[in-house]
Parts: C-alpha cells; sequence; structure tokens
C-alpha cells in the first residue's frame, strides 16, 4: 500500500498504523492457514491411514463402500482394491479412477486434473490405496483460518478508532502549544509553558522560549538604541546647527576659521558619540560572533599601538606589564572594544605629560587586566554609577558622552568577566580591574586545547 504524500503529522501516523494493522492481519491469517492446512493434512493422513487399516481384513464384495460415520462423503474419500495380481476388487465411486500402481505410504499424485492425497497399503494379497481429493484439505483450512483472522478482522474499526484517539490525545499538547503561539500578539514574547509536556515536544517549546529570548532582547537593545540615539544625538545636532549658523555670520578670516574648527570638533564628536551608540547597541543585542581562545597580552599590545598617536600628543608615557601568552575565551572584536575603550579613558582622563600602566597577568590560573592611570580617579560613591549609561562625574572637564565604560560593562558581562573600579595605588588615579572566572587553553588545529 503507497501511503499518500502528506505534511500532516496526525495523518502519516494513523496512515503509517493503518498499513501495520493491515499488514499485521494478513500476515496473521497466512500464518494461520498455513498452521492449520499443516494441522489439516496430518489429521486427515491419519484418518486415511486408520480407514485402509481397517479394511485389510476383507473386502465386501460388489457395491461401495462408505464408512459408517459417513466421512467418506464428507471428506470425498477415494477407496480402490486391487489384487496382487492388478485385478480390480473394489472401487468406492466411478467419477475418479486413480492409477492402479501407486507408491506404497503416503503420496501426491495428479489424475483428470485434480491433485490427490493418497495412501496404499499391501497386505500382501492384495493393495488397498485410500486417496482424498487435496481441496477438501485446503477447503478445511481456509475455514479455520477464517475462523481465527475473523474477530481481528471484526475488531480492525475499534482497534482504528482506538488508535486515532491515542495519535489525537498524544499530540494534544502540539495543538495546545500552536494556539498559544496562535493567539499572542506581534510584541508578545513572553515564555511558552513547558510544564504537562512530553519529553519529545518540551526540549522544542525550550529551544522556543530561548529564540524569544533572544529576540527580546534584540528588540529591547533597538528600543534602548533608539531611544539614547533620539536623547543623546538632540544636544550635538543643535549644537552643530549653531556652529553652522556661527559660520555664516562669520566677518572675517579669523572668525570663519574658529567656526570651521568648533564645527570640524562638534562633528568629531557627533560621529564618536553615534560610533560608540552602535557598538553599545550591538554588545545589547547578543549579535557577537562565536567565542575563541585569545591571547590578552597579544590583543592589549596591538591596541597601545593604535593609541600611540593620541597617547604621544599629550606626552602620556604608557607602561606595561604584559606576561604572555594570558589565554582568554570571547569575541575577539568585542575583546579588542573593550581594551580599546580602556586605553582611550585613560587617555583622556590622564593630564599632560601623565603615566598609564596596562598589566595583563594570571593569578592561580585566572587571566585579569588592569589599567592604572595618574588622572583623577573617580570617588567611591560614583564608581558604580559610571558603568551607567550617559553618565558622567560632576564637575568633569574632560567632554564625553558616558559610553565608554557602560560598554566595557556590557562587554564585560557577555564575556562572563567581572569589572572592578578602584583607586589606582600605583600611579594614584583610577584602576580598572576585569578579571575572567576560570583559566582558558588555547584552542589546537583540531579543535581541541592544548597545554600553553
Amino acid at each position: 500500500m503507497k501511503l499518500p504524500h502528506t505534511h500532516s503529522l496526525r495523518a502519516r501516523l494513523l496512515w503509517f498504523l493503518l498499513v501495520a494493522v493491515v499488514a499485521t492481519a494478513l500476515l496473521q491469517a497466512a500464518v494461520a492457514y498455513r498452521a492449520a492446512l499443516a494441522e489439516a493434512d496430518a489429521l486427515f493422513d491419519i484418518q486415511m491411514r486408520q480407514m485402509a487399516l481397517s479394511l485389510s481384513p476383507g473386502m465386501p464384495e460388489g457395491g461401495q463402500l462408505v464408512p459408517s460415520d459417513g466421512s467418506g462423503d464428507q471428506y470425498d474419500f477415494l477407496i480402490q482394491v486391487w489384487t496382487s495380481d492388478g485385478s480390480s476388487l473394489f472401487q468406492s465411486t466411478t467419477h475418479a479412477t486413480l492409477p492402479q500402481r501407486a507408491v506404497l505410504g503416503y503420496s501426491t499424485i495428479q489424475a483428470r486434473g485434480t491433485t490427490y492425497r493418497v495412501f496404499s497399503f499391501d497386505t500382501g494379497s492384495q493393495v488397498i490405496q485410500v486417496a482424498q481429493d487435496e481441496q477438501v484439505r485446503q477447503a478445511m483450512a481456509a475455514k479455520l483460518a477464517l475462523r481465527t483472522v475473523l474477530p481481528t478482522v471484526a475488531l480492525v474499526p475499534l482497534l482504528m478508532l482506538l488508535v486515532w484517539w491515542v495519535v489525537r490525545s498524544s499530540l494534544a499538547p502540539v495543538t495546545r502549544v500552536r494556539k498559544q503561539v496562535a493567539a499572542r500578539e506581534a510584541d508578545e514574547l513572553g515564555e511558552l509553558a513547558e510544564d504537562q509536556l512530553p519529553d519529545e515536544i518540551r526540549p522544542l517549546v525550550h529551544e522556543l522560549n530561548l529564540l524569544f529570548g533572544r529576540v527580546t532582547q534584540a528588540f529591547e537593545a533597538q528600543k534602548n538604541f533608539v531611544a539614547d540615539a533620539a536623547h543623546e544625538l538632540r544636544t550635538p545636532l543643535a549644537a552643530l546647527k549653531l556652529q553652522v549658523q556661527m559660520l555664516r555670520r562669520a566677518a572675517d578670516e579669523r572668525s570663519h576659521d574658529i567656526a570651521i574648527n568648533r564645527l570640524n570638533a562638534g562633528i568629531d564628536r557627533a560621529s564618536r558619540l553615534i560610533e560608540q551608540l552602535l557598538v553599545l547597541a550591538r554588545q545589547q543585542s547578543g549579535t557577537q560572533a562565536q567565542s575563541t581562545t585569545v591571547d590578552l597580552g597579544t590583543m592589549v599590545k596591538t591596541v597601545l599601538e593604535e593609541q600611540a598617536f593620541p597617547a604621544q600628543a599629550k606626552q602620556i608615557s604608557i607602561d606595561t606589564q604584559i606576561s604572555t601568552p594570558v589565554w582568554v575565551l570571547g569575541q575577539v572584536d568585542a575583546l579588542q572594544i573593550l581594551v580599546r575603550n580602556l586605553v582611550d579613558n585613560a587617555i583622556k582622563y590622564t593630564p599632560t605629560t601623565g603615566r598609564i600602566l596596562v598589566t595583563v597577568l594570571s593569578e592561580d590560573g585566572r587571566p585579569w587586566l588592569e589599567v592604572h592611570d595618574s588622572g583623577p580617579g573617580i570617588a567611591p560613591a560614583d564608581r558604580s554609577r559610571v558603568l551607567d549609561r550617559f553618565y558622567r562625574v560632576a564637575g568633569s572637564e574632560v567632554g564625553g558622552s558616558g559610553l565608554g565604560l557602560a560598554i566595557v560593562k556590557t562587554i564585560a558581562d557577555a564575556q562572563q568577566a567581572h569589572i572592578t573600579l578602584d583607586t589606582s595605588e600605583l600611579l594614584g588615579g583610577l584602576c580598572v580591574r576585569v578579571e575572567w572566572p576560570t583559566p582558558v587553553l588555547p584552542l589546537a588545529p583540531n579543535g581541541l586545547t592544548q597545554a600553553s
């Protein structure tokens, strides 16, 4: 039986079970028929032998011989008797004639287009032959098999009804989950109930809830980005508009140059703000690249080379204490942004001719990064708040958007690292420490960890 093409799990299950039930019934009928035929052959063979042996003492003269219980008529037994020289003494019917020469014992022969089962017995003076049409045995076996299979066939509709109910009940949780999802609004991303679900469906619903969580996080990041951008860009855009107006009103070349410089500085600040907003939105959306093992010391050296020019412009000396290799697990781009923001923040708040110290070490196998500066530092009351977006310490003369350390905090959380702010005992300014909780071994080319 060819199954119809369908995408319905319920229909596929019902069809498969229907085919299984029908195939089982057919197999049962075949097995029952074979067993009944073997049993009928054995019983009839015994009856034929007993009939032949009962005729061996002597034969009546003339007429037809019929067993006293009537089984000869009922089961179409044919009886023939010959003398030892081949003369026919008796024949129970004239409708069918069997060969005169027969194999002693049991045999199967063809006569007049019919297959007969024959038992021949030699008494010494005569040969007694009892035969039976094979169709009689097959008909008897078919009746016995039908009696065996008929209850199963009669129960097939009830069995299919039971199968339909079991399949419908088993797939009810799928229907319930589908209705829950269909009834939701576009912005409703809460978790689906995972209780009372089969083991095969619960992982799917669990993964769906995780997907809802990621989508919610992405929506929140997008919403926050839009709100933050609208809030923070309002001031620099207004300042840019004012500076353009001042540029138009410039009466002489000196005023014109001053207005252009201020406009360029305003554009740089707006560009920096937009860049930091985009970085923050990308980190908060959870769409970072796949994590890998990174040599933190090598990364810090690369970032310091990039930041060499702004440090030299302020005559700031940057010292390092880097132990290589120090491996951490994370996204390369995100870690570069974290290190760059820490160094950039230190350069920004360190006064001219100041000092910065960057250390990359490991303690008890746990890697950590510290950035010290000789700037004014941050008061203990403000240290937790400067990690929030757009918070700037009151009275600070350094321009900025208040996003640098917020981005560092977001990346550290995503990398499962811990960030602390304290007073630098070495340089007197701020000390920012980022510590990873567990040691990490580098990945070998085959993807396995190797000793560093």
